[in-house]
């Protein structure tokens, strides 16, 4: 059996691979490892007066950031 390198892929590839592998219990492991160690920013609370707005505006952001790539 091949050893797969999971930290030579990026997190796309990864996870890619995982998507096109479900059976590789390890991948996963690898993929959701790497999401726990990032640094997750707060866009708004749920009392937050303006919560839509930030939702929405988060959204958007990521919408062109992914159209740029």
């Amino acid at each position: 059996m091949t050893q797969i390198n999971y930290d030579g892929m990026s997190d796309q590839e990864l996870k890619q691979y995982f998507l096109r592998n479900r059976e590789d219990k390890l991948a996963l492991q690898a993929y959701l490892d790497r999401l726990s160690t990032r640094e997750r920013k707060v866009i708004a609370t749920a009392d937050d007066p303006d919560f839509e707005a930030k939702i929405k505006a988060a959204i958007e952001e990521k919408m062109r950031m992914k159209s740029k790539s």
